[in-house]
Parts: C-alpha cells; structure tokens; sequence
C-alpha cells in the first residue's frame, strides 16, 4: 500500500493498481479526488467535503463510488445516482479492493456553543498484508480492539491543542503517525510541533509535503 499526502486531511491510498482517496475538501488540490475508484468523506466541513473536487472524480472514472455518513450523503446522493453509499459507526465495507471499517460518530468539540456534527473515522486494510491505516477525520477516535499501523494524526485545528494530540497518538498506539489536518499550521512553527510529538508521542512520527508518498508495508 501506498499514501501519498493531499494539502490538509486529503490522502491518496494506492494498491494493485486501485485508489482509494478520503476527504477532498476545499484546502486540497482541485483534482485531489481524480483518478480515485473510491471515496471516503468523514464529515460535512468544507475542508473535508468539497462537490467541486467529489465531481471531478467522479466524472473522470463513471465507475467510482463514495462512502460517507447520512449528512453528507443526503446532500450528493441525488448528483451521483446509485454511487453514493451511506455508512455509520459498526459498519464494514470493501472499496477498491480494500477493507474499510467505520469508527466514531461526532465531531470533536470546537466550543460548547457550536453543535456537533457527525463524523466518522476509517480503518483500512489490504487483504494481502494486513496493514491498517487509520483516518479520524476531525475528531480523536480510538478503533478499539483494533491495532493501528499508521495513524493519520489531525495535528492542528480549532478544537484540538498539541497536548491532546500527543495523548491521542498514546492511546492509539499506533506503529507511525503521519501528520494531517496541518494546512492552518505556520512553516515556523512546524519544527514546535515535531519535536513536542516526537519526543512525547511514543511512536515514529512523519511529517509528508503535499505530493509526497511513502510504502505503508
């Protein structure tokens, strides 16, 4: 399996010749979601769900699907008749030849005055090697029972604070963390970041540029 980092959340996961990409929104590239065979949305949030960049990926492969949650389905169901697939907490599916199970139902708390909106995170498997890689969206969902390899970690956002973030990648335990969710994050305060997690956070710990990949065997 391969992981190539999109600008913010957006990831692009390769295997066999099938992609799968999770959360193109408006902070990612314009074509972040073409070529996919499958997409994932996590939430409703621009920066996780754009139309513009869901059609375009849509249109360039008229056999590509998407999976997410009813708020999201509900509002791209009628512009993708038959290829939209609603999915909640619990649910397993398989998308582009890989394993996908559903984890989490809320947003994390940006502020007691905002409601919460729904959110799911995505653990996904290759059926050959077994490896797992986790995506939270916006929120610090541990898959339980479940071990994690690479933890896709939402390093900066309104609701979270890096003390969070560390805890967070202790309890997942995952093999490596690789940052996302990092678009509103300064380049000079970067190296604050990496060293707090890296010393802190137990685990491998990588930070990719958009367009770079990296093997997740």
């Amino acid at each position: 399996m391969e992981l190539t980092k999109k600008t913010h959340a957006c990831v692009r996961l390769e295997k066999d010749g099938q992609v799968l990409v999770i959360d193109p929104g408006v902070f990612s590239e314009r074509d972040a979601a073409v070529g996919a065979d499958a997409i994932l949305i996590t939430h409703e949030h621009m920066d996780h769900f754009d139309e513009e960049r869901l059609r375009a990926g849509m249109e360039a492969n008229r056999g590509a699907e998407i999976w997410t949650l009813a708020s999201v389905a509900e509002q791209i169901s009628a512009a993708f008749p038959g290829r939209v697939h609603t999915v909640g907490e619990g649910d397993a599916f398989t998308a582009a030849g890989f394993d996908v199970e559903v984890h989490g139902q809320l947003h994390a708390v940006i502020h007691p005055d905002i409601p919460r909106v729904t959110n799911v995170g995505y653990l996904i498997t290759t059926e050959d090697d077994g490896a797992t890689v986790f995506h939270p969206g916006d929120a610090l969902t541990v898959p339980q029972g479940r071990t994690v390899d690479t933890l896709l970690l939402p390093v900066h956002a309104p609701w979270n604070k890096v003390a969070e973030v560390i805890d967070y990648v202790r309890e997942v335990r995952p093999r490596r963390a690789i940052d996302v969710h990092d678009s509103l994050l300064q380049d000079h305060a970067r190296p604050v970041y990496d060293g707090l997690i890296d010393k802190l956070g137990g685990t491998d710990h990588a930070r990719l540029t958009p367009g770079e990949h990296t093997g997740l065997n």
